[in-house]
C-alpha cells in the first residue's frame, strides 16, 4: 500500500520529480565520470599524462560530493513544502506520522534508485566520451581504460546511497517538528514584509563589510594564501547572505512604492508578485548567486588553465628549439620551421663539465627569460681567461647569469657543470666537439608538431645514452606538461560547471514552481478581466527574468573578483575569461527559457 501511494504521489508531481531527478542524474553521471577517469589504476599506471592527473578528478570528486549533499537537502525541503497539504490529509484521517515517514523513505528510494540507474548508464557514455576528448586532446591511446569500471560503481553507489539515508533522516525529523494543522494550512501561509528598518540598517552595513572583506581577501591571496581562502570563502558566503536579506526587500519595496514606469501594462502586477515572493526567495537567491559562483567560476578557472598554456611556456624559456648535435633528421625538421633568430655554440664534455667555447658566447650575445618575464640580452662581461682548468673550476661561479644560463637553457645532461673557457684551453680539452643550435620562432603554438618531432628525437638519444630517467626543460616538454594538466583542468572545470549550474537552476526551478498553484487563480483572474495572454506571457518572463539576474549579477561579481585568487598560480587569470563566461551565460539562459516555459504553461490557462 504505501509502495502505491509513494508511487502515485510521486505520478501526481511529476514535474518537480522530473526537475529533481534531471539534477540527480547529472550530478551522478559526472561523479562517475570522475571516479573512472581516477580510479582506472590499469590505465593510470600506464600512462603518465593521465597519472598526473588524478589529483584534479579527485578534487572534482570531492567538490561535486560536497555540492550535491546540499542540493539533495535542498531539494527534498521543496519536495517536502510540495506535498505539506497531502501530508497533513492523510494525518487527519487517521495516518501515523512513521507511516509517513516510511512513505517518504520510500520516495527517496525510488528517486534515488531510478537516479543511480539513469545517472550510472549516462555516465558510462560520458566517461567513454569524455575519455576520447581527453586523451584526443593529449594525443596518447586509451590501453587500459574502461568506461564501465566496477571501483568507480561501487564508490558512487556507496556515496550516493549514504546521501539518500541521510536526506531521508532529515526529511524524518523536519516532519516530527511540523504540526499537523501547519501540513493542512501550508498552502494559505504567506510571507510578510518585514516592518524592522534599524535592523535592515544593521544588517546591509554588516553585510556590505562582510563582502569587501571577502573580496579584498581574494585580490590579496597571493600574500595571504591559506588565511585568504578561508577568509575569503567565510566572509564573501556570509556578506552575500546578508545582503539579499536585508538590501533585496528594501529595495523591490522602494521600487514598487516610487516607480512611475511601473504604471505601464501590468509592471504593477509583476512588481506586486516579486514583492510577495521575495521574502521567501531572498535566502534562496543568495545561495543561487554562491551556486552561479562556484559554477561560473569552475568553468572559467578551468579554461583559464587552458588558455595559460601558451603564456606559460613562453615564460619557461627565450628559445623555441634547442638541439645537440643535429642530424639529417633534426635539420629537416628545423628547415620546417621559420626562425627570426638562430644562436649555435660550441662545447665539449667530460664526465664532469661542459666546456662552452668563449668567443661563440661574445659573437652571438645569447637572451634569456627574466624572473619578471622580460627578454635579456647577456651582454655583461664574460668570465676572465685562465691558465689552467683548475684556475677556470676554482673560479666558477654557481649563481652567476651566465652559468644559470648555460645550466638552463642550452645545457643537455644537467649534472654536469658548465664552465667558459678561453680558445687556448678549449683547443687542450681532450674530448670530441659538439654544437648547439638554438632557435626562436615567429610563432611558438603553429609549430607544435615539428617541436614534438624534435622533442621525439632528443628522447631516443638519451635512452640511446642510458639515460632512461633523463628530464626535459625544453620550452615545448614545458607546454605539454602543463598542458597535460591543464587538459584535465579544464575538462573538471566544465562538467563541475555545468553540474552546478544545473543543480543551481533545478533549485531555482522548485522555488519558483512551488509556488505556482498559488499563482494560477490570480493570473486566471487578468485573464477574466481582459489582460491578453501575451502580457500576462510577459510578465511571467520579467518577473522570473529579475529573479534569475539578480543572484547572476553577485555571482558573477564574485567570479570576476575571485579570478585574482589563480593570480599565485597562473601567470595571466584573465586571459580570454570572456569566452568562459559566455558559456556560461548560454547555459543560464538556457535553464531561464526552460524555467519560463515551465512556469507559463503552468500558471497560465490553455487557450480554447
Amino acid at each position: 500500500m504505501l509502495v502505491k501511494l509513494a508511487w502515485n504521489g510521486m505520478k501526481s508531481k511529476r514535474k518537480s520529480y522530473i526537475i529533481l531527478l534531471t539534477g540527480l542524474v547529472m550530478s551522478i553521471a559526472i561523479f562517475y565520470m570522475f571516479q573512472t577517469l581516477a580510479l582506472n589504476n590499469e590505465f593510470t599506471s600506464d600512462n603518465a599524462m593521465i597519472s598526473s592527473m588524478q589529483l584534479v578528478f579527485h578534487v572534482g570528486s570531492f567538490l561535486l560530493a560536497v555540492i550535491t549533499f546540499f542540493y539533495l537537502l535542498y531539494t527534498n525541503t521543496f519536495l517536502l513544502s510540495l506535498r505539506q497539504r497531502e501530508y497533513g490529509m492523510f494525518l487527519l484521517l487517521g495516518a501515523k506520522k512513521s507511516h509517513l515517514k516510511r512513505l517518504m523513505f520510500l520516495e527517496n528510494l525510488l528517486i534515488g534508485a531510478m537516479a543511480l540507474v539513469i545517472g550510472i548508464a549516462a555516465g558510462t557514455v560520458l566517461s567513454w566520451i569524455t575519455a576520447r576528448m581527453v586523451m584526443g586532446q593529449l594525443d596518447a591511446g586509451l590501453e587500459g581504460y574502461h568506461s564501465f569500471y566496477l571501483p568507480s560503481l561501487v564508490v558512487t553507489l556507496l556515496f550516493f546511497l549514504v546521501l539518500f539515508i541521510v536526506t531521508a533522516v532529515w526529511n524524518h525529523i523536519k516532519l516530527s517538528r511540523v504540526q499537523v494543522l501547519d501540513l493542512v494550512h501550508a498552502d494559505t501561509t504567506s510571507d510578510r514584509m518585514p516592518a524592522r528598518p534599524k535592523v535592515n540598517i544593521v544588517m546591509m552595513a554588516a553585510g556590505i563589510v562582510s563582502l569587501t572583506g571577502g573580496w579584498l581577501s581574494l585580490i590579496f591571496m597571493e600574500q595571504l594564501r591559506e588565511t585568504g581562502i578561508f577568509s575569503a570563502a567565510i566572509l564573501t558566503t556570509l556578506g552575500t547572505y546578508l545582503l539579499f536579506s536585508s538590501l533585496l526587500p528594501v529595495l523591490l519595496k522602494a521600487v514598487k512604492e516610487k516607480g512611475t514606469w511601473k504604471e505601464k501594462g501590468v509592471r504593477a502586477f509583476t512588481l506586486s508578485q516579486l514583492t510577495f515572493r521575495v521574502q521567501n526567495l531572498k535566502k534562496f537567491l543568495a545561495t543561487a548567486a554562491m551556486l552561479i559562483a562556484l559554477g561560473a567560476g569552475a568553468i572559467s578557472g578551468g579554461m583559464a588553465f587552458k588558455n595559460n598554456a601558451p603564456v606559460f611556456a613562453e615564460q619557461a624559456g627565450f628559445y623555441d628549439a634547442v638541439v645537440h648535435n643535429a642530424g639529417p633528421e633534426a635539420e629537416e625538421i628545423l628547415d620546417d620551421i621559420t626562425f627570426t633568430g638562430i644562436w649555435q655554440y660550441r662545447y665539449k664534455q667530460n664526465e664532469d663539465y661542459t666546456f662552452y667555447l668563449k668567443e661563440d658566447l661574445e659573437g652571438q650575445p645569447p637572451k634569456m627569460r627574466t624572473s619578471s618575464g622580460g627578454v635579456k640580452t647577456l651582454e655583461n662581461e664574460l668570465p676572465e681567461d685562465r691558465e689552467s682548468l683548475a684556475d677556470v673550476k676554482a673560479a666558477r661561479d654557481p649563481g652567476s647569469e651566465w652559468t644559470r644560463f648555460l645550466q638552463r637553457e642550452l645545457s643537455r645532461d644537467y649534472s654536469k657543470a658548465p664552465l667558459i673557457v678561453s680558445r687556448a684551453l678549449y683547443e687542450n680539452i681532450d674530448a670530441e666537439e659538439e654544437t648547439v643550435f638554438a632557435g626562436k620562432s615567429d610563432d611558438f603554438m603553429s609549430y607544435l608538431d615539428p617541436l614534438a618531432a624534435l622533442e621525439k628525437i632528443k628522447e631516443q638519444k638519451m635512452e640511446e645514452a642510458g639515460k632512461e630517467n633523463y628530464y626535459s626543460r625544453s620550452k615545448y616538454a614545458t607546454f605539454d606538461n602543463y598542458q597535460t594538466l591543464a587538459t584535465g583542468t579544464v575538462f573538471m572545470g566544465f562538467f563541475l560547471g555545468t553540474a552546478f549550474l544545473a543543480m543551481m537552476a533545478s533549485c531555482l526551478m522548485f522555488k519558483v514552481l512551488s509556488g505556482a498553484a498559488g499563482d494560477i487563480p490570480r493570473y486566471r483572474m487578468l485573464q477574466n478581466i481582459g489582460v491578453s495572454r501575451r502580457l500576462l506571457k510577459r510578465s511571467v518572463a520579467g518577473e522570473l527574468f529579475v529573479i534569475f539576474l539578480i543572484p547572476a549579477v553577485l555571482g558573477l561579481a564574485h567570479v570576476l573578483i575571485g579570478m585574482n585568487m589563480f593570480s599565485f598560480i597562473l601567470l595571466e587569470p584573465y586571459y580570454r575569461i570572456w569566452v568562459s563566461l559566455l558559456v556560461f551565460i548560454l547555459l543560464y539562459f538556457l535553464y531561464y527559457g526552460l524555467t519560463v516555459k515551465m512556469y507559463q504553461g503552468m500558471v497560465l490557462p490553455q487557450q480554447k
